[in-house]
């Protein structure tokens, strides 16, 4: 206890007025940043308050002066109506499996394609990493009519195929992990292989559980990147049996009319599964996308 504390316990009001004014200053300091921080939570957090209401309410509420702000009753009757148009079981099958296996797969990839080029010296090492890094300037849409034709070609469209292959080799997914693997003490690796260890056990035994975050911030930087892919879905998909979430919602909104609450409904099932998936990995994701995954 400091001197302050124990003069103010014997005497309380002995306390200085300027130490008074300080403490006065420092809680109007901190209620400031406290408002200031609610102001922008209260904005983050409203579109989904906004989105979990219209799903519960019927369509012609979502627009009424004054805006209706509770919770409504037609929350089954929503589902039932989206799970009438879409059939939401399939939907959220093929999302999900589409972007579990997606993750698996290119993380696979990544990983070993970012270990080989942080960790070992080749001829055109540098060359190599400088074309993946030129590939991400090229937008999708400029590759998306060549590998239409290439799929229909080879009779792949309109399945799972399709919608995983063609993205697995993700040049950012790459780089990311390039970079955490470039802090790895390399020492580490060469003491490995003295003791006679196998290059394949070192990188599955020793290096990757040090990759921990970095691999939980790639899967999740994956995972919504696949889950939110609207335009190679809708282009290789021919069927309503193959739909995702993005094409299944946009398949809602009609010529003429839209329901709202329907499509709100299928926006907050869709909203689920990525939060799920956040959360799960949020421990790493920080560490690992400040490259900062050793200790």
């Amino acid at each position: 206890m400091n001197v302050i504390e124990k003069v103010t316990l014997n005497n309380p009001h002995a306390l200085p007025a300027r130490v008074k004014s300080q403490k006065k200053k420092g809680f109007f300091r901190q209620s400031g940043v406290y408002l200031f921080l609610g102001l922008f939570a209260f904005i983050s957090i409203f579109p989904f308050y906004w989105m979990i209401i219209g799903a519960t309410n019927h369509s012609g509420k979502m627009f009424s002066s004054p805006p209706t702000l509770l919770p409504g009753k037609e929350f089954m009757v929503n589902l039932a109506h989206l799970n009438e148009a879409v059939r939401i079981g399939r939907v959220l099958f093929n999302s999900v499996f589409v972007s579990v296996l997606f993750v698996i797969l290119a993380l696979a990839i990544s990983t070993a394609a970012a270990y080989v080029l942080a960790k070992f010296e080749f001829k055109g090492k540098k060359t190599i990493f400088t074309a993946f890094l030129l590939s991400m300037m090229i937008p999708g849409q400029a590759t998306m009519i060549p590998l239409f034709k290439m799929m229909s070609d080879f009779h792949l469209l309109n399945t799972y195929f399709a919608l995983i292959a063609p993205s697995l080799c993700f040049p950012f997914a790459i780089f990311l992990m390039r970079q955490n693997l470039m802090a790895f003490p390399t020492e580490l690796m060469e003491s490995a292989r003295l003791d006679g260890a196998s290059e394949l056990r070192i990188f599955l035994s020793i290096v990757l559980p040090s990759m921990k975050p970095a691999l939980a911030a790639t899967a999740i930087f994956l995972f919504m990147s696949q889950w939110n892919n609207f335009m190679w879905p809708l282009v290789a998909t021919t069927s309503s049996e193959m739909y995702t979430f993005p094409v299944a919602i946009a398949s809602l909104m009609g010529v003429t009319s839209i329901d709202y609450g329907q499509v709100m409904m299928g926006v907050t099932i869709a909203t689920i599964p990525m939060i799920i998936f956040f959360l799960a990995l949020q421990r790493h994701f920080i560490s690992g996308m400040l490259g900062s995954a050793l200790k």
